[in-house]
């Protein structure tokens, strides 16, 4: 098939490599000319994904309507705070016909949307899917064995995106609930930060895995009441890049809140990185999201307590464990 990827971050160079080694006819977008010509001619993305090379067979372009032109499938790897903006301009394009794939976790902050409702706010009636899951572009990258869950509404639609994916070292599931998929690779990231700010506390193993577990059932909590399957939590894009985002080496939100645990200011630290962390915009529509839907979400309440408003790591930690006492049970099955 012919598919084009838009964002040449990490994450889409990667999938663009395993498009390519899947035998797919892969254009790669990037937006600065500049870079576009380094990826070119190096055949290699230096800045975002070290290590490893870029088929010849990949089309690298840095103009949009000739990434968009190219192919029938479309997949979408740019941040989240970027996505609006991105297709505004393929809104002024030939689009209609194509199949746009979301590999983005993030929730817009003005209007608290995931990132395929805001396809469908500004292309209208497309085609959508998303793809999410326990995995790292490092990883990916290297061909190292790694599964993530499809996503779409429509059941044939997901069968497709699952078949164009899967390959030796990537597997792939395919799923209906997408506002699931999409909120559980959004707020782990929320807790990721949180799991980072007890490495950077140096707290234990069992502090950790309370974390990751009550982390879950926020993300449980805020999705039931939008409307998605508490069943989606417990799969690839719930419990399982959970698990992957709190404990990684590679995982950008554990990083920025390892830094706040060690008692370093949020913009020192975003300052100093090259990568964009999602948990730290994300954090903020979470926020507003438990509030509108009046969500009990405390692990997510003191991420942002943190890096909004200046709280100590150490006093939130406290705060948490001082909560009154309370049945673990929510759900009865």
């Amino acid at each position: 098939m012919k598919i084009s990827v838009l964002g040449a971050g990490g994450w889409g160079t990667a999938l663009a490599v395993l498009l390519s080694e899947n035998r797919n006819d892969v254009t790669l977008y990037e937006f600065f000319p500049d870079y576009a010509a380094v990826l070119e001619n190096k055949r290699e993305n230096v800045k975002y994904l070290k290590g490893v090379k870029i088929p010849r067979g990949i089309a690298i372009t840095s103009d949009l309507k000739t990434a968009l032109d190219a192919s029938p499938y479309i997949v979408l790897a740019q941040p989240s705070h970027f996505m609006r903006s991105l297709l505004l301009k393929i809104k002024k394009m030939d689009y209609k016909s194509k199949v746009f794939i979301s590999v983005t976790k993030g929730i817009e902050q003005k209007t608290l949307m995931t990132m395929s409702r805001v396809i469908k706010d500004v292309l209208g009636s497309v085609k959508t899917a998303v793809l999410s899951g326990p995995s790292h572009a490092e990883e990916v990258g290297r061909k190292v064995p790694t599964t993530v869950v499809a996503a779409a509404y429509d059941a044939k639609l997901a069968e497709t995106v699952r078949t164009i994916f899967f390959g030796n070292y990537f597997r792939t599931y395919s799923r209906r609930d997408v506002l699931g998929v999409e909120l559980g690779g959004s707020v782990k990231n929320v807790i990721a930060i949180a799991a980072g700010i007890l490495d950077g506390l140096k707290t234990g193993d069992n502090t950790k895995a309370a974390l990751i577990t009550r982390g879950l059932a926020e993300m449980k909590r805020l999705g039931v009441a939008m409307g998605a399957s508490v069943d989606t939590f417990y799969g690839l894009s719930g419990i399982g890049d959970l698990v992957v985002t709190c404990d990684s080496k590679h995982s950008r939100n554990r990083f920025v809140g390892e830094q706040l645990g060690l008692g370093k200011k949020i913009d020192d630290i975003l300052g100093g990185m090259v990568m964009v962390a999602e948990g730290v915009k994300t954090t903020q529509s979470v926020h507003k999201l438990a509030l509108k839907y009046k969500v009990e979400m405390p692990i997510c309440r003191e991420v942002y307590e943190v890096i909004y408003r200046g709280k100590s790591p150490r006093d939130s930690v406290r705060d948490l464990m001082k909560r009154p006492a309370k049945s673990e049970q929510e759900y009865v099955d």
